[in-house]
């Protein structure tokens, strides 16, 4: 028998209902996993149904979430190039952080935190060295690491200039592998190794700018 409750009592309050549907994700998961699957299977190659099927919703379910496949490469793009952009701006423009430092000093400068920022977001990097230009934003990320390069080169020439690096090597060239050995780290760097970010930048810098010899 259903009790009566006393007059002027509170009423219980309902038990929640049991959460059915989709799986509740905030936009960075849902990008984080978008950016995954490019990663493994190819951007091209890649559906919206074949996301949702990822995510755990309905092909429908998922434009809740992101308005298109293109929306979340550019979002993507954007994440491996936003960092390494303002810290190319500072190194170049000068800024709090590097008042006072050469031309050399903040060559070396952008080089350890290129390598922070890649640890820092490898999956977005990824994806970014793979981008062909088959997209407009694709074509849009290439424009922008077109200019950083060519910052990058300009950071270098002034180095020479100032008399810290020798002078008998192409600046665009020098730059090319300074930073393409910091973007070979996708091929083979996991963060859960046995070398940590600060030492990997570490050993990055000191050989680049070092050598080898003892």
């Amino acid at each position: 028998m259903t009790e009566t409750p006393e007059p002027g009592a509170e009423p219980e309050a309902a038990s929640p209902a049991p959460r059915r549907g989709r799986p509740g994700y905030d936009q960075a998961t849902v990008l984080l996993r978008a950016i995954e699957l490019f990663n493994k299977q190819g951007y091209d190659a890649t559906s919206m149904g074949d996301l949702a099927r990822e995510l755990g919703f309905t092909k429908s379910a998922i434009y809740h979430h992101v308005p298109s496949k293109s929306h979340l490469l550019e979002e993507a793009l954007d994440e491996a190039l936003d960092e390494l952009t303002v810290a190319v701006a500072l190194a170049v423009e000068g800024g709090p952080a590097t008042e006072g430092l050469s031309a050399y000093e903040r060559l070396r400068t952008v080089l350890r935190r290129s390598v922070e920022v890649l640890v820092a977001h490898q999956p977005a990097v990824t994806l970014l060295l793979r981008v062909r230009g088959n997209s407009e934003p694709e074509l849009a990320a290439l424009r922008r690491r077109r200019e950083i390069d060519a910052r990058l080169t300009a950071l270098v020439r002034a180095a020479v200039d100032e008399g810290a690096l020798r002078a008998d090597l192409p600046p665009d060239l020098v730059s090319r592998l300074l930073f393409g050995m910091v973007n070979s780290l996708v091929e083979w760097y996991r963060p859960d190794g046995e070398v940590d970010a600060d030492l990997l930048a570490d050993t990055i810098t000191t050989l680049a700018f070092d050598g080898l010899r003892a």
